[in-house]
């Protein structure tokens, strides 16, 4: 389902409403016009992050975020013009000064959402992997892969322990029966550690078995 957003503004005309772009990035978008209809709406529905449009409202948003930092702990940005000064003050996880890209209000959204696993989630000893959203976390970390490390640590994680003779691997990874050249594994394996140990040069989980393959050591404790 997708994250649903609360959008608190004002109806100026200079500029176009951001609610219009994030609609069609198929979030569920619902707009106040001020923040006590913001804190009435809070009061009878779920959200998972609020926006506060302030410039559309010709104010500093200040006093809006403070009062809602008493009500709920959601993530919130604020959205000010280039006038507004003293921003450290604003009880706002990110302030946006305009102008900016609806690309740039996007990315921040989904620093700022929580990340929600999907039904295709892997786990094996202290490493979670979703299929789907193409993710790795262990402990602290979560690190986005790219397809083919995804197919790498799939691999690796539904079978911890086992050796992979490295033309095996590369066979599974790139779905092919060509293996002329698996020096790209080699470069693939690396960048996973890359991203899941705490030392890629003396790592923890992907073992190399010289000569063979590799295998996921999951004996650390």
């Amino acid at each position: 389902m997708a994250a649903k957003i609360l959008v608190i503004e004002g109806k100026r005309a200079e500029r176009s409403s951001f609610v219009g772009g994030l609609t069609k990035k198929s979030y569920q978008v619902v707009s106040v016009p001020s923040g006590n209809a913001a804190s009435t709406r809070l009061t009878k529905e779920v959200f998972d992050l609020i926006i506060v449009d302030a410039d559309s409202m010709r104010t500093s948003g200040k006093r809006i975020c403070q009062s809602l930092r008493t009500k709920i702990d959601l993530p919130i940005i604020l959205i000010i013009g280039p006038d507004i000064k003293n921003q450290e003050d604003f009880e706002a996880d990110v302030v946006l000064v305009l102008p900016f890209t609806l690309q740039k209000l996007l990315n921040r959204i989904k620093m700022l959402l929580p990340v929600k696993p999907s039904n295709e989630l892997i786990k094996a000893g202290p490493l979670e992997l979703d299929l789907a959203q193409r993710w790795v976390q262990i402990g602290d970390k979560h690190v986005g892969l790219t397809p083919r490390l995804v197919r790498l640590m799939q691999a690796l994680m539904e079978h911890p322990g086992e050796v992979f003779e490295r033309e095996d691997l590369f066979k599974f990874v790139w779905e092919t029966e060509y293996t002329g050249d698996t020096r790209t594994l080699d470069v693939h394996v690396s960048w996973l550690r890359q991203a899941i140990e705490e030392d890629p040069r003396h790592p923890d989980y992907i073992k190399t078995v010289r000569g063979v393959g590799y295998r996921l050591d999951l004996s650390k404790k």
